[in-house]
């Protein structure tokens, strides 16, 4: 194969297709809204309840390095087509034989297709987008997939109102899984050759965190989606806390902090076109940090949702850049670059339990904010390390 590198005047055409895969990318998502569901139909305890969603995300750490090998044999177009064979698998089982076992072989299934799909997709995208636009396209991969991520609950609903069961969500995603499928199918996308330098193992791919740089961007990728699930876990607990609201209605501080992030994304993705990565980063950061500086402090609901609205606008484009610099680090191991990048996710798992335990030792939701400002300061500091490349 050549190895030949995308241009500025990439035609559209390819574009489209590659990015429609980050709808499906935002599948993942489901799961919060199909809990609810699956606890109630099946009488689960919250212990039992509480491990669904785990079926879906261990797989970001266990199969990540796996399929960025497994891509360098076989490409990353191959590799994003598996996830989708995976992924309607996973959506066909549970509505074609609905009890609790399929249930679960459904989330893994889905979390197996979502894992390899985010490590081969972000990749490909290279491969049909210039290097000058990638963090642009990036983020606009992000846009779509908080779009998907949006949807989710609206679908699930329709699916109850109209059809007369939450289950029919299963096929409609199927079938949206089975359009970009065929769209992806339909055009040719010119990848690069084989990887030259001759990672083929899992331990070599390790290896690269060796590289400082990657090391600090891996590490990046861990406490910005920390920063991601800890907001977004800790602002209904901080309204009850500190407003006295029920559980209800405190969780209209997520959907604050959701649309604060994809309005971010959105407009991050247009500004990304012409500022500098790292600059813009090292900008956001710095507002980030003063919001959660002044969230301990802040008492009154809608001084609350403007702090937590202004983390997840000014944190909506850093895991899109923090990856693109890792991929422009070392541009020859894109593969396991975005292998290690993506079981970075697995910081989502990691950084809510600490949270958890020091608020435990603390007494009140300060302390899940002390893990979050920890986290912000770490991204602050990892901005000011990266060098501003020149144009």
């Amino acid at each position: 194969m050549a190895n030949t590198k995308p241009t500025e005047n990439t035609h559209i055409s390819k574009v489209l297709p590659v990015l429609f895969g980050f709808f499906v990318m935002g599948f993942c998502d489901v799961v919060g809204i199909a809990t609810s569901y699956v606890k109630v139909d099946f009488q689960l305890s919250e212990t039992v309840a509480g491990f669904i969603p785990s079926m879906v995300f261990i797989w970001f750490f266990l199969l990540s390095m796996p399929a960025a090998i497994t891509m360098n044999r076989i490409g990353r177009k191959k590799m994003v087509q598996i996830s989708n064979i995976i992924t309607i698998a996973g959506m066909l089982i549970p509505f074609i034989d609905y009890n609790f076992v399929t249930c679960m072989i459904g989330f893994v299934l889905l979390g197996m297709g979502n894992a390899i799909l985010q490590v081969s997709l972000n990749p490909l995208l290279t491969n049909v987008v210039s290097g000058s636009r990638l963090t642009s396209m990036l983020t606009v991969g992000q846009v779509i997939k908080a779009v998907s991520s949006f949807c989710g609950p609206f679908i699930a609903a329709f699916a109850v109102s109209q059809l007369g069961s939450w289950k029919y969500i299963f096929p409609i995603f199927a079938v949206i899984t089975i359009l970009s499928a065929i769209w992806l199918f339909s055009i040719k996308i010119s990848e690069t050759s084989a990887n030259k330098e001759g990672t083929s193992t899992v331990g070599a791919a390790f290896g690269l965190l060796k590289d400082k740089t990657i090391l600090l961007l891996f590490l990046g990728i861990f406490f910005v989606v920390g920063v991601d699930v800890g907001t977004n876990t800790v602002t209904p607990k901080l309204l009850m806390e500190r407003q006295g609201l029920p559980v209800d209605q405190a969780g209209f501080g997520s959907s604050v902090y959701f649309i604060c992030r994809t309005v971010g994304a959105l407009i991050g993705s247009i500004l990304l076109v012409k500022l500098s990565d790292v600059v813009f980063m090292r900008i956001n950061l710095l507002v980030a940090a003063v919001a959660i500086a002044l969230l301990f402090f802040a008492n009154s609901m809608v001084a609350m949702l403007i702090l937590v609205g202004m983390i997840g606008f000014f944190c909506a484009s850093i895991f899109s850049i923090i990856y693109s610099q890792a991929l422009k680090a070392r541009p020859q191991k894109a593969n396991e670059i975005s292998g290690l990048m993506i079981m970075g996710v697995s910081g989502g798992a990691v950084i809510p339990p600490l949270m958890g335990i020091l608020t435990d030792t603390i007494g009140n939701q300060n302390g899940s904010l002390i893990v979050i400002a920890a986290c912000l300061l770490y991204l602050l500091f990892c901005s000011f390390w990266l060098k501003v490349q020149k144009a």
